[in-house]
């Protein structure tokens, strides 16, 4: 598709997030930068987020602001400009249609998202934009779809799906969410996963692997949505995102994770037997 086609079209208008203030897509003065700012990039909020992921940029956002930092939420839709310099990316799941309405434009602007994943930008990608982010997805047709091939990934789409909660090892400590996919995704030789699986399908439902991990970019199947309920592992994302935001060693402000840890602490005794 040609640019002449892109800008054909109005801008789209940003999609609300609930609980997000007002103007967070700004950039703050100086006066009111904090530690500093933060791009924090959601890909095609629109076309792939449901099952509660847009939850996972509100959650970066506020705590980015808890840790003192200011964010910046930047949301591409298909056929915008890519912003000049994001320091963390999330993405999440969606419908067939909607991964087919954003194919062109990751397209557009893969080698970009390559150079930022070589690089060690922070990024976060769920069920449908992990799928993207693999090497392929073949669909039950047996029809071969060229994804991104950042993480050594290869989906195969099934009749049956694969619903349920679930609980992770990970080296975030346990991690806890909801899938609810049709793809079974293997990874490549030398791929590591994101988690072994102590309760659930994960990746595919045979090797207890759940999700895959490449320098500091992260897929999983993990709805819920994934970042509320762990939040060391959103702090991780945010450390790594304040370090190349600011060149300086991430400052973190003590957290009240108390209700985040007891709900997640309740699902892993609810689901893993002692």
């Amino acid at each position: 598709m040609t640019d002449s086609v892109f800008h054909a079209h109005p801008a789209p208008v940003d999609v609300a997030i609930p609980g997000e203030p007002e103007g967070s897509a700004r950039v703050p003065s100086a006066d009111r930068a904090g530690k500093g700012v933060i791009n924090l990039v959601h890909l095609y909020p629109r076309e792939m987020s449901i099952y509660g992921d847009l939850g996972n940029t509100r959650c970066l956002a506020a705590r980015i602001r808890r840790h003192g930092y200011s964010p910046v939420v930047h949301q591409h839709h298909p056929g915008a400009e890519f912003p000049a310099e994001p320091h963390l990316l999330v993405g999440g799941g969606g419908q067939d249609s909607g991964q087919v309405r954003v194919e062109a434009d990751l397209e557009r602007i893969g080698d970009r998202l390559r150079e930022l994943a070589e690089g060690g930008i922070p990024m976060l990608m769920i069920c449908g934009m992990y799928q993207l982010f693999g090497n392929a997805f073949i669909t039950v047709e047996g029809q071969r779809l060229p994804g991104l091939g950042i993480l050594d990934v290869t989906t195969q789409g099934n009749a049956k799906r694969m619903i349920g909660p679930v609980v992770l090892d990970t080296e975030f400590g346990e991690v806890v969410g909801y899938e609810n996919h049709s793809g079974s995704t293997t990874l490549g030789a030398g791929q590591a996963a994101f988690g072994k699986v102590r309760a659930g399908f994960g990746n595919n439902g045979s090797d207890g692997t759940e999700g895959a991990r490449l320098h500091n970019v992260i897929g999983s199947y993990l709805h819920g949505p994934i970042l509320p309920a762990n939040p060391a592992l959103a702090d991780a994302l945010i450390g790594l995102a304040a370090e190349r935001a600011t060149g300086r060693p991430f400052e973190p402000v003590s957290q009240d994770d108390a209700v985040a840890d007891q709900a997640r602490m309740r699902q892993v005794r609810r689901l893993v037997k002692a």
